[in-house]
């Protein structure tokens, strides 16, 4: 059986953007989503570094999309979830669940 790889909140997080805008899912848009879920601002670099550890890992796989004039000629770069991504994902989110079932946050503790 294959160990199923442990993922940073960030790799949560970029997962589940590429979840939500299949099959169009690119570096600008995955940042955009994060930012309208979370209200955190994220850096280009801090989702392409992810994108590129994730795309290493098996967990995602990439595909070439149009040229635009916009882009300067440049093609997007879309992204998918693979199984191997799927199960990692589904695993993380459980575990998370398991971890905080029956607690309420009450606030910071002094």
């Amino acid at each position: 059986m294959t160990k199923i790889p442990d993922l940073t909140l960030k790799d949560q997080q970029v997962l589940l953007a590429i979840v939500i805008q299949h099959p169009n899912a690119y570096g600008v848009s995955i940042r955009d989503e994060i930012k309208k879920r979370t209200e955190r601002d994220e850096s280009f670099g801090s989702i392409y570094a992810v994108l590129e550890r994730l795309e290493d890992r098996g967990m995602i796989a990439s595909r070439e999309g149009e040229v635009t004039a916009a882009r300067g000629g440049r093609k997007k770069q879309y992204y998918t979830i693979t199984s191997r991504g799927q199960m990692a994902l589904q695993a993380s989110l459980r575990a998370v669940d398991a971890m905080r079932g029956g607690i309420e946050v009450k606030g910071a503790l002094a």
